[in-house]
């Protein structure tokens, strides 16, 4: 009888709405069933159903108290539903946890990080901790923060940053890439990179953008300078 319900469930649902709307309504349609059936099957068996909602009302009552949490994780995975500021597929991050979104359920959102965990983090906290959507839009931008030694031409090196992404096939040429001269820091001069890619290509590209700003930056003889102490030894005038 369940399974019946559930596969006309899944036929009125499907294609019609978001897939974590079809998840909520079938899995609550399916618990919905179940209470059905139990209270038939108990009513049948002699149970005497006023005792029954007697007996569940004190249960309830206590159970009140203890599921507080549980309520508020059904209503604010209500909330996330109709706002949808995410969906199945797309990659999360959470605090300090980042992953991709594998269900959205009545009390809490299911998670798959890059090492392949599992992450569970109740509906509660996704409405009350800032979430960033890492997969909403279809472009993003790659930023690396470089330092150059204060001897170096700067425009010299922005026209060889202009070229690596003129010569990079995933680099987007629109929007257009970005070199900010940011500060003038202790050991050298900090620049932000920023180039745009279309969101599969992020990682990609910007290992490749490492690996080439290296070999371009070595071969023009362009100092990235790092943090060094000089100790001189002797005696002191």
């Amino acid at each position: 009888m369940l399974t019946l319900l559930r596969k006309l469930t899944i036929k009125l649902t499907q294609g019609k709405l978001s897939p974590q709307s079809e998840q909520l309504i079938q899995r609550s349609v399916y618990y919905l069933g179940f209470l059905i059936i139990l209270v038939t099957v108990l009513n049948e068996f002699g149970f005497k159903l006023s005792a029954l909602l007697g007996a569940a009302g004190v249960l309830g009552v206590a159970i009140g108290f203890a599921s507080q949490t549980s309520v508020s994780n059904i209503i604010s995975g209500i909330f996330l539903i109709s706002e949808k500021p995410f969906v199945v597929g797309d990659i999360v991050q959470v605090g300090n946890t980042t992953g991709t979104i594998r269900s959205i359920d009545l009390l809490s959102i299911k998670l798959q990080t890059p090492d392949n965990r599992f992450v569970r983090v109740p509906n509660e906290t996704m409405i009350k901790t800032e979430v960033i959507n890492i997969t909403r839009f279809d472009t993003r931008r790659v930023n690396i923060n470089l330092s150059v030694s204060y001897k170096e031409d700067l425009n010299k090196v922005i026209s060889l940053l202009d070229q690596i992404v003129a010569d990079e096939p995933l680099a987007l040429k629109e929007p257009k890439h970005v070199t900010i001269i940011e500060s003038f820091g202790d050991s050298g001069i900090s620049i932000l990179f920023g180039v745009w890619s279309n969101t599969q290509d992020f990682w990609d590209l910007k290992n490749a953008l490492m690996l080439r700003i290296k070999d371009v930056f070595e071969q023009n003889k362009i100092e990235i300078p790092y943090p060094h102490r000089q100790l001189v030894s002797g005696k002191i005038d």
